[in-house]
């Protein structure tokens, strides 16, 4: 039964999911980092900016999105301008509003782990003469390891379960912008239950073993952690 089940829209969806956990990553850390440090008034309308998406129904963040992105907003406007054309209903508009959906998932773990980690460990890289950035990556990174690790396997996990936001911004293009959520839509909105089914077990064995992974790694990584012989 594997053989006729339609793999496009899954290796499409692992495609968004790498691509838009990557962005998070590089986005997502020193913007944490910044959080996790700052004490200027601003930050709450940060942290609440972040964490909109945890609360806003995905059709309220993907209609906005349609509006900003589209032909009349100011983003679609500077694409156009650009040479980029419009973003909606194209892959990389479906890597935007994936990054802005799945955004809290990836900087709150991080920033948890930065502000866990304290000031000594900074203190003591300065007091030896390394530079802010060198701290930064010498010291910070690695003590912010489990965090990083968690808000890795977070942003992808959500990344992979969109179907709001993706529906709106991406619409439902094989080979283009149709991922697994809205294939299994597809699928029951056509009665065809067996291949729903089907992709749908996939997805829930694939999601199981990856938190699974991440439970394992992050006690292995865990300071109280002991290794036992077997």
């Amino acid at each position: 039964m594997l053989a006729t089940l339609n793999w496009q829209p899954i290796w499409l969806t692992l495609e968004l999911a790498s691509i838009t956990t990557l962005l998070l990553l590089l986005i997502g850390t020193p913007l944490a980092w910044w959080l996790s440090r700052t004490r200027w008034r601003i930050k709450p309308v940060i942290e609440a900016l972040v964490a909109l998406p945890l609360v806003l129904p995905p059709t309220v963040l993907g209609f906005y999105l349609l509006l900003l992105l589209g032909p009349h907003g100011p983003v679609g406007q500077l694409t156009q301008a650009l040479g980029l054309g419009l973003l909606p209903f194209s892959f990389t508009g479906l890597v935007v509003a994936s990054t802005l959906y799945s955004m809290p998932f990836v900087v709150q773990p991080i920033q948890n782990a930065f502000t866990a980690m304290g000031q000594r460990p900074m203190e003591v890289a300065y007091s030896l003469r390394a530079s802010p950035l060198d701290a930064f990556f010498t010291v910070a990174l690695p003590l912010a390891r489990p965090g990083l690790i968690t808000a890795a396997v977070l942003g992808f996990a959500h990344t992979l379960g969109e179907f709001g936001v993706v529906l709106m911004i991406g619409g439902n293009i094989p080979g283009q912008t149709k991922v697994v959520s809205v294939a299994i839509y597809d699928y029951m909105e056509s009665l065809d239950y067996a291949s729903a089914h089907l992709i749908s077990a996939l997805m829930l064995v694939f999601s199981f073993v990856v938190l699974w992974l991440l439970y394992r790694l992050n006690r292995q990584l865990s300071p109280g952690h002991e290794r036992h012989p077997t």
